[in-house]
């Protein structure tokens, strides 16, 4: 017997179940902070994230709420993530909030390993890079599809 069958694959609920134990339990320094969107949704599929931005960051102080939505094949492949709250960053689309996998190096190089509180620390760290810590953010209070004209 070789290391090759040491590697249990663990079942998509009991992951999402995990993470939301985990979520719920409350991460480190209390800035970044996860939990189920929907109680009722059996498939787990919909989350809610929320970061507080980091000290000495144009994001200090603000609040920063995200959508994580969890497809049937999640750990496998990484979740799709927006921000709800608008945001100035480079790897977030202006016009719809969504984290551009593209220009987010931990959505483009997903490992099954990673979690949803990772993307949430990452972001966080992210926020804290010398091309994001200064960009002019959008006025606070403004979130994305709430504004309602008329």
């Amino acid at each position: 017997m070789g290391s090759e069958g040491s590697s249990v694959v663990v079942p998509r609920n009991f992951r999402l179940l995990e993470e939301l134990e985990r979520g719920e339990k409350g991460i480190g320094d209390g800035t970044v902070s996860y939990g189920m969107d929907d109680a009722d949704d059996i498939y787990m599929q919909s989350w809610t994230g929320t970061i507080i931005g980091p000290p000495s960051t144009v994001h200090e102080g603000r609040i920063y709420q995200l959508k994580l939505f969890c497809s049937r094949d999640y750990p496998d492949n990484p979740p799709s993530v927006r921000f709800q709250t608008r945001i100035n960053m480079t790897c977030v689309n202006q016009e719809t909030g969504v984290v551009e996998p593209h220009l987010f190096p931990m959505l483009a190089n997903w490992k099954r390993e990673r979690t949803m509180e990772d993307i949430l620390i990452q972001l966080k760290r992210e926020m804290m890079s010398p091309q994001n810590r200064k960009l002019t953010q959008p006025p606070e209070g403004k979130t994305e599809n709430t504004d309602n004209m008329g």
